[in-house]
């Protein structure tokens, strides 16, 4: 057969290779800012109370830049190389790929500037808001045509194992982003999701594990399989594994996303199948992890001298670690402790920064030498930087997993009499802010190592010269018939034909999720309604956008477990009817903060000008806190310019508000906030000293007071519970009467 010579194209590679480690110290640097935000509060609220710089909205920012920036530019970088190679061809449109990485960096940029202004949808890992999903949508469709246009015309007959990992991602991606993105807009910058309560909270843990499954992971299993080999320079440990690893992780892992809402108002049914599938995961994920370890049998010299390889050991040995450690945490028993705790900060940090940052400076350390065929600037320095990375995560994990066992068995400490130890929050608050110091230096070494990475791959790059398009030759085998001699192994028919592999894999990764969404939609005993729960009042509906609009989510959850050490700290546990008005949900995942679910409740009611004070002086009032202040909200005049958009589109989910009240709602609205701040203005008038009560006007205070956003956010927080509290106080006065 006739040798056929074409070249690689390496400077999208390089474009990538670029931008991953640019956004990648942004986004860590982000998150540092966060965890000094934890560690010494104080700092900012006096002397940086700004609202973009807020933990609640650098949080969501924080993971999107480094899932999505730094991760995500990962991905496409090694793809874009591997993909190539593994094929023999050129990718099948150089301008598609241009329009790949421009049109993702512009995506990223959107997010950089919508987020920290707080317009968020409020869906963890989904935050950015209608219009930004869409573009999303666009340019993984880009990716994905280019990628499927090459498998196409490759030069070679079967898949290799990587691709089948490039398929499942972006399969699996596609439907995940699509479904929990339904929302209706109301304008460019807000929408709402087209899901509520428990349906929402199902789909959105559907998303948020597997955003987690298939782009921190399978991609990543995907790139193991070619750049563990190569820098080995020995085949894959096993061919057989790599075919149960691949099929068994990809149908396992769609059903997992329920153990993130153990013990919550999800019906038990859909709590069972996750922690199921959660814990036969296990046998998948150590299967590929032990086929990229066993690949070195024979090679352990060489990890000794090749950083890459260094990197890529300690990033399969931290995937085995969260491996093992996500199905440990989905048993109910072990959940109980872990959940809303920072043990969780721990684990998917252990993953972030141990698999996938690790695996990536792995790639950049092969990559620079051979696109810029030159050698590594500096060996010394690469080693350097690996052991400081690896002393990052450590000091970054072990405080957190400590922090998570204090956090949880303080929450549970009982006295003898049957009373919390612990009954302030704060207690906890308090006890972890040696732990929180601890995370920040772990972060800050892992920062600095990379940027000495940066430094040592741009001085690589200036010594040698950039080929943008390496030549290379290979017979074209694709349509070439081969004698086949002894026993044909199935598989090898499905490896060369792409498409039935993509509807086969497509088929694979939907019945996980549509047996247990599916039910949760259409079956009304799965979420029983509550007759006392009732729609928002305009204002607390708009509190509750500018509750979401700050981030309060990522610290404070709004489910009560039927547990009974949260039951008496907070009182009656949650139900599925309560959140049924619910769009987006909002239970949470982390507690930095107290439960919020009853927080209007008799037991934890706390009046109009606590909350007030609260907001805009939370460390004076409550001693110890790490709550950032809010000063702006009460300073900011409430918009209430979408109220009526807002209830038309409640309405338009199946929202009960009677009809018309969208045209009184503005009116409603500015009526309740009159009513809560002439009680906050009377309330502070009650408290000022004698001689200072002479020049305070109640009435001027009051005026002022309702038109700004922190009376509609206590609106909103003195609404929480209430509705739950009436169907108890319904079902003792009828016990009392029978």
């Amino acid at each position: 057969m006739e040798i056929e010579k074409f070249s690689y194209d390496n400077k999208i590679v390089k474009n990538f290779a670029y931008a991953t480690i640019i956004w990648g110290i942004i986004g860590m640097l982000v998150g540092l800012t966060i965890a000094t935000q934890l560690a010494w509060p104080d700092f900012y609220n006096d002397y940086l109370p700004l609202s973009w710089l807020s933990f609640g909205r650098l949080r969501p920012l924080h993971t999107n830049a480094v899932i999505f920036a730094f991760v995500g530019n990962g991905i496409f970088m090694g793809i874009y190389y591997s993909l190539q190679r593994l094929l023999k061809t050129r990718m099948w449109s150089d301008k598609l790929s241009n329009i790949n990485f421009w049109g993702w960096q512009f995506i990223i940029v959107c997010a950089v500037i919508t987020l920290p202004l707080g317009i968020t949808s409020g869906k963890e890992y989904a935050e950015l808001e209608w219009w930004i999903d869409i573009l999303i949508t666009i340019l993984w469709v880009v990716f994905g045509f280019n990628m499927f246009a090459t498998i196409l015309i490759r030069r070679v007959k079967h898949m290799y194992v990587a691709i089948w990992f490039f398929i499942a991602t972006f399969v699996t991606v596609a439907i995940l982003h699509i479904f929990n993105s339904f929302a209706l807009p109301i304008s460019f910058m807000k929408s709402y999701s087209w899901y509520a309560g428990v349906q929402d909270a199902l789909v959105q843990w559907w998303y948020g594990h597997n955003a987690v499954a298939f782009f921190l992971t399978t991609p990543y299993l995907g790139l193991m399989y070619y750049f563990v080999p190569k820098a080995a320079n020995r085949p894959v440990y096993s061919y057989r594994l790599s075919i149960i690893h691949f099929w068994a992780l990809i149908f396992l892992y769609i059903w997992a996303g329920p153990h993130h809402l153990l013990y919550t108002s999800l019906p038990d049914w859909a709590q069972t199948l996750g922690v199921v599938f959660s814990v036969m995961l296990i046998a998948p994920s150590w299967g590929g992890m032990l086929n990229g370890l066993l690949t070195l049998r024979g090679a352990w010299d060489r990890v000794r001298d090749d950083v890459m390889l260094k990197f890529m050991v300690v990033a399969l040995t931290c995937y085995g670690m969260v491996t093992f450690e996500g199905p440990l945490l989905s048993l109910k028993s072990v959940n109980t402790l872990s959940h809303f705790t920072d043990w969780t900060i721990a684990h998917v940090h252990v993953g972030g920064l141990g698999w996938n940052a690790m695996f990536t400076f792995g790639m950049l350390y092969w990559l620079f030498p051979r696109m810029f065929k030159t050698k590594l600037y500096s060996k010394k320095l690469a080693n350097q930087h690996f052991w400081i990375a690896t002393l990052g995560v450590i000091l970054y994990a072990v405080p957190m997993y400590i922090a998570g066992f204090v956090q949880g068995l303080m929450w549970q400490d009982f006295n003898a009499d049957g009373t919390l130890v612990n009954g302030e929050f704060l207690d906890t608050v308090v006890a972890l802010k040696p732990y929180y110091m601890l995370r920040s230096l772990g972060g800050l070494l892992f920062i600095i190592g990379a940027c000495m990475m940066f430094y040592n791959l741009i001085k690589t790059a200036k010594s040698g010269q950039l080929v943008a398009n390496e030549e290379a030759e290979a017979v074209n085998m694709r349509n070439a018939v081969a004698k086949v001699e002894g026993k044909h192994f199935w598989h090898r028919s499905i490896e060369k034909k792409p498409i039935r592999f993509l509807i086969v894999t497509l088929i694979v990764v939907a019945i996980g999720g549509a047996v247990e969404i599916i039910p949760t939609m259409i079956v009304k005993s799965n979420v029983p309604t509550i007759e006392q729960v009732k729609p928002y009042t305009a204002l607390e509906l708009e509190g509750r956008d500018l509750y979401i609009r700050e981030g309060c989510y990522n610290c404070h959850s709004q489910m009560v477990r039927p547990l009974r050490f949260e039951t008496a700290r907070y009182g009656e546990y949650s139900k599925s009817g309560e959140f049924v008005y619910d769009h987006p949900f909002q239970w949470g995942s982390k507690r930095t903060g107290p439960d919020l679910a009853r927080e209007g409740s008799k037991k934890l009611r706390k009046n109009n000008k606590w909350h007030y004070e609260h907001l805009i002086r939370p460390k004076d009032v409550s001693q110890g806190s790490l709550m950032p202040a809010y000063p702006w909200m009460n300073e900011n005049d409430l918009d209430l310019s979408y109220i009526e958009k807002k209830i038309r589109a409640m309405q338009t989910l199946g929202v009960p508000y009677p009809e018309g009240f969208d045209m009184e709602a503005k009116a409603a609205a500015q009526e309740q906030a009159e009513t809560i701040a002439a009680d906050i203005a009377q309330s502070i008038f009650d408290n000022l000293p004698d001689e200072q009560k002479k020049s305070y006007d109640v009435e001027k205070k009051t005026a002022e007071l309702k038109t700004k956003e922190i009376v509609a956010i206590i609106a909103y927080l003195q609404r929480l519970g209430r509705d739950i509290e009436s169907v108890s106080e319904d079902a003792q006065e009828t016990d009392e009467i029978e």
